[in-house]
């Protein structure tokens, strides 16, 4: 077995994650405050202690990839003293200019490629339109979404009670997407056209032993679209969190890497969950689980495409 493999089932089995973890809630014009459950706190003594692990866990990633560039340019420093003293004249050179970029970032930001930067820009757009149950566009995507849930089913009018087996909260889903925005629909058919098993098999709660209250289904989804962006960073110029920057290592070799990312979270989500034995109320608690562990693994040196990710391997075609 090797060593890469070991690590991954190692990442596979710690399913708890950090429970202190706090889910930022910054507005994205297209993006607001998820459905499913409370996320805003009472208690003023609680919501300080979250903004501390907030901070805490800020500062953290920042060390962590100041002291990692260290290490990278010793190594640097070392590899020259071998090659010869007018190499090590250069690195000396160049030392200034990168302490100055370590000092006036809270992380370093990368510099993107022209793909990166269209790719980027295109998500920002798409997370920027609201769900608008009066467009066309959009019934006929809710449409879309119901006939790849139920290929055998008729079509229920668009406020039907027969929305509520997905995982709606009403009769009218339209109503729910103002957590999500319409990516969060895209998302929702993306995962039923690509991975279909995976996407049935959650729909219908086939795997493990489930809750007597389970999760609901599609505005699961929706809090999953909405915990994506946060956690990517995606609200800002250019993402300046750690796994917004390795995001956009992804997102040079996949267009759609936010749309199979998040196929991958919905199936971490529910393997948290089933872990967990969770039930209805406990489903912010699996979230930041899953984030969490998405984190972890997007900080793995050796993924560059979702495929990369162990939690990817869970995924059914």
């Amino acid at each position: 077995m090797t060593s890469r493999t070991l690590r991954r089932r190692l990442h596979h089995a710690d399913v708890d994650g950090k429970r202190q973890e706090h889910l930022e809630t910054s507005d994205l014009d297209g993006l607001n405050e998820p459905l499913l459950g409370n996320y805003r706190h009472d208690d003023r003594h609680s919501e300080l202690e979250d903004l501390l692990d907030d901070e805490r866990r800020k500062e953290h990633r920042h060390w962590t990839l100041v002291f990692s560039q260290l290490i990278a340019q010793w190594a640097q420093w070392l590899a020259n003293i071998v090659i010869g003293p007018a190499s090590v004249v250069g690195w000396l050179l160049t030392l200034p200019s990168a302490t100055q970029n370590r000092e006036g970032n809270k992380l370093l930001r990368p510099s993107l490629s022209p793909l990166q930067e269209e790719r980027l820009r295109n998500i920002r757009q798409r997370l920027e339109v609201p769900f608008d149950g009066s467009c066309l566009e959009h019934q006929g995507a809710l449409k879309q979404l119901w006939r790849l849930a139920y290929p055998d089913r008729e079509l229920p009018s668009l406020k039907s009670v027969l929305w509520k087996e997905m995982g709606w909260q009403g009769t009218d889903p339209s109503t729910d997407f103002r957590g999500g925005g319409f990516i969060s629909l895209e998302n929702l058919i993306f995962f039923a056209q690509k991975y279909p098993e995976s996407f049935q098999r959650l729909l219908h709660k086939q795997d493990g032993n489930r809750a007597e209250w389970e999760y609901p289904f599609a505005v699961a989804g929706i809090n999953i679209s909405f915990m994506l962006a946060q956690m990517l960073d995606l609200q800002s110029g250019v993402p300046s969190s750690l796994a917004g920057i390795r995001f956009l290592e992804l997102l040079q070799e996949d267009e759609m890497a936010f749309d199979n990312l998040y196929c991958v979270a919905f199936q971490m989500m529910d393997a948290q969950w089933l872990a967990k034995r969770a039930s209805y109320m406990e489903f912010n608690d699996v979230l930041k689980s899953t984030r969490t562990q998405l984190e972890r693994e997007l900080a793995l040196e050796d993924v560059s495409n979702v495929k990369d990710l162990p939690a990817y391997n869970l995924l059914k075609r």
